[in-house]
């Protein structure tokens, strides 16, 4: 990220102040920061809900495989 020296900065924020106005920043702020405490309480909830299942949920054994003797393909020929 370029390196933004103090003159940028107050130009960057006296436009944030225009677009949104002054009466309505706090609520912005305000909303971000809401948003903000909820993405991250989800995301930690993900994390804790992924953990378990890896340890609960036993390793699947492969279907077993049917035990047939084998059948003759063509009739009366038998192999020795």
């Amino acid at each position: 990220m370029p390196n933004l020296r103090w003159q940028e900065l107050l130009i960057i924020v006296l436009i944030v102040v225009l677009l949104f106005g002054a009466k309505r920043l706090p609520d912005a702020a305000r909303g971000i920061g809401r948003s903000l405490r909820i993405f991250k309480a989800e995301t930690k909830g993900l994390g804790d809900d992924q953990a378990p299942q890896a340890i609960e949920s036993p390793a699947q054994e492969p279907p077993a495989v049917p035990t047939t003797e084998p059948r003759e393909t063509t009739p009366g020929r038998t192999d020795t």
